[in-house]
């Protein structure tokens, strides 16, 4: 192995690996793999954070977007996925692979942020008229890319390039999710070099979907460590965590915030919740699912399932279809009915969209909220650096929403076995069978602070080599 220095390569022998987003940082995931001079990219997500910053990195592709020939979609999370809209304005007009659930999620995820990019502009062009800028991607923008989705299911191989073959398997991370593994057909005489990339890895026993698939056999491995450096709660201990944070909360008349991913995470809380209120775990309040994203994301899941675990199969079959509805559940898309919420009096749970609170209408009640010590905003993702939702997480005094500051005296808890992501047991857990047979093991989407004591650990239980690579930065793979 060694550094890839040039960008293109007439060399149809050896598949060169680029690292781009998502490389020492957890966000706008992006790699490349090169061979002969032909580009394919693996994710191409939107970066999230400060409004200048994200601007550039979105705006900056390694190659030139029609130089790329495909992309393989890992799934429809905005950070792996928000970006192909500006990939195909600038020129690209490949195929985009992915599987059928992670098409029909990214149908409306995609749409919905070509939304926010045309209300973000107009909203500017109010506030600046003398300096109007333009969305930086569209919904017209969105709805092209999605033309260019090709579905194909776990399990089946298909051909990305001449002798690049790939094949897509369940990562339990969310509905659709896959782990990709890319094998360069071998030459006569020659050996096969397989690639594989965790996309984002889920967790055993996580509500509704099936578990991860174990990971295949590779020479090279891309692993997420997104938490690389810490162990989360089970998943089964998570609805009496969640029946005493809405006990603590309505013993002081409050409401309970969520900020919730729309796809995935907003799904398992209705199904704990439904089952906290049955088992009379703690009082039925109205529960306000307000955003049209996640109503829409919700009938998604209802049309697969295929993608279900055993007991998600079994209870939707004894519920006849009302899986995701539980005692006093609203899903609010109406925005004047989202407005009075704020109005709402007595204890509720609201759960509400952006995931990392930086657009939405989460803000909106954030901004109502936090000011408030009988309320709780409970935190059941994970909140990327430089994000409203990592200050929330770092309980820092005031908080600043639509350029005003408020006052943080709402309780902030964290419920991390809700997470999507593996923990670090976990992930040793899925990547320990490969140790004996990896040339290499690259961790990404990883802070340093998870990712170095997971580099360390992976060297201690005795990969031969880990690499923690920074963007830009290439490899040959023999």
């Amino acid at each position: 192995m060694q550094f890839f220095k040039h960008l293109f390569s007439t060399d149809d022998d050896h598949l060169h690996l680029l690292f781009h987003g998502a490389a020492r940082e957890v966000t706008g995931s992006m790699h490349l793999v090169e061979l002969g001079g032909h580009w394919v990219a693996i994710d191409c997500g939107l970066y999230q954070g400060h409004r200048e910053q994200a601007a550039e990195a979105n705006a900056r592709f390694p190659v030139k977007p029609r130089q790329i020939e495909a992309v393989i979609l890992s799934h429809a999370h905005i950070d792996h996925s928000g970006n192909l809209p500006f990939l195909v304005k600038e020129g690209f007009v490949g195929p985009i692979y992915c599987t059928p659930a992670t098409r029909d999620l990214s149908a409306i995820m995609l749409q919905d942020s070509g939304h926010i990019q045309e209300e973000d502009a107009a909203y500017w062009n109010k506030k600046h008229p003398d300096d109007p800028i333009e969305p930086y991607y569209t919904r017209d923008d969105a709805k092209t890319a999605l033309s260019q989705f090709v579905t194909i299911d776990y399990g089946r191989p298909f051909m990305v390039l001449p002798r690049l073959v790939c094949q897509f398997a369940e990562a339990g991370h969310i509905l659709g999710s896959a782990t990709v593994l890319l094998t360069l057909e071998a030459k006569e005489g020659g050996q096969p070099v397989r690639l594989c990339f965790t996309g984002d890895l889920g967790r055993r026993s996580l509500p509704i979907l099936r578990d991860p698939a174990p990971l295949p056999a590779c020479d090279y491995l891309l692993a997420e460590a997104t938490y690389g450096n810490r162990v989360h709660e089970p998943p089964e201990d998570m609805k009496a965590k969640l029946a005493d944070v809405i006990n603590r909360t309505v013993a002081r008349g409050g409401r309970v915030v969520i900020p919730a991913f729309s796809v995935g995470r907003t799904q398992s809380l209705i199904f704990y919740l439904r089952q906290v209120f049955q088992e009379n775990l703690a009082p039925s309040i109205d529960v306000f699912i307000d955003s049209p994203l996640a109503v829409n994301a919700t009938e998604i899941f209802r049309l697969h399932p295929d993608l279900f675990d055993e007991e998600t199969t079994a209870l939707a079959k004894e519920l006849g279809g009302k899986l995701f509805d539980c005692p006093r559940c609203h899903y609010i898309t109406d925005v004047e009915q989202s407005k009075a919420l704020n109005s709402f009096t007595g204890p509720c749970v609201i759960i509400s969209a952006s995931g990392m609170c930086e657009a939405g209408r989460i803000l909106h009640h954030l901004k109502h909220a936090a000011p408030d010590k009988r309320n709780t905003i409970a935190i059941v993702g994970y909140m990327a650096a430089n994000t409203l939702g990592r200050r929330l997480v770092d309980r820092v005094p005031e908080i600043k929403i639509f350029g005003k500051m408020y006052p943080l005296e709402a309780e902030v808890v964290k419920l991390n076995g809700l997470s999507s992501h593996a923990g670090a047991d976990e992930l040793m857990e899925w990547i320990l069978p490969l140790k004996d047979m990896l040339k290499k093991l690259f961790i990404v989407h990883s802070e340093p602070a998870q990712a170095e004591p997971f580099a360390r650990r992976c060297r201690e239980a005795g990969f031969a080599e880990v690499d923690y690579p920074q963007a830009g930065e290439g490899f040959m793979l023999d």
